[in-house]
């Protein structure tokens, strides 16, 4: 309809999975998935630990090519090479890398060079948002588990990107930690695609209205 083509043209983006499969050595770990991914629609990815969701993740992300399918991104009504993919998307995850020898400021300062921040946010905003303004001077490498991944989710979801990416995104977080994440998620949902990849944790998925299960694309 003419509806749905004015909202495709207008939607920040949509990502397209078409019959992706991804294999390690000679092993398949999921084929044939279909499915598109858009804003207004954040979305789950659901499966056990070893069920390919962190794998198909980065396929999306397109950190990873596809042993089969296609993988087709969509922004603004205008195709976005592979390649370039990058610049739209940000990521959170309990297995990617912080620089340890930097303090707080200077990783918030450090991203600031890649990605722009949600609305305009300037350091300090950044700052009073993560709770840690009193570590802010704090080496990472001096931080624990939970405060480093508030870091990580800090920057992944107050990064102005239109695809956001969280990887079993209360992983280390204690109560307290869990609540400021969906307050800060909730918050940030307008005007983009969010695709969370869940081990069943209800707190880390709680806004999805879709959801995939990886068991339906084992052999």
């Amino acid at each position: 309809t003419f509806q749905s083509l004015f909202y495709s043209y207008l939607c920040p983006m949509r990502v397209s999975l078409q019959n992706i499969g991804k294999k390690f050595g000679r092993e398949w770990i999921f084929r044939g998935v279909d499915h598109v991914f858009e804003a207004g629609k954040p979305t789950v990815i659901l499966g056990a630990n070893g069920s390919g969701k962190s794998t198909l993740l980065q396929v999306i992300a397109g950190s990873l090519i596809p042993g089969e399918g296609k993988t087709e991104y969509v922004s603004e009504g205008t195709t976005v090479p592979q390649e370039e993919i990058y610049r739209h998307v940000s990521i959170a995850s309990p297995y990617l890398d912080l620089v340890d020898d930097f303090t707080l400021h200077e990783s918030i300062s450090f991203h600031r060079q890649f990605k722009n921040f949600r609305n305009g946010m300037k350091e300090k905003d950044l700052l009073e948002i993560s709770g840690l303004t009193a570590s802010k001077d704090k080496q990472l490498k001096n931080f624990s588990s939970g405060m480093k991944m508030r870091v990580r989710l800090l920057l992944a979801i107050l990064s102005d990107t239109s695809l956001l990416l969280l990887d079993e995104p209360c992983s280390n977080l204690d109560r307290q930690g869990c609540e400021w994440y969906a307050q800060l998620v909730t918050g940030n949902l307008a005007d983009r695609c969010v695709i969370v990849c869940s081990n069943q944790v209800k707190e880390e998925h709680f806004f999805c209205t879709e959801e995939i299960r990886m068991e339906a694309f084992h052999q």
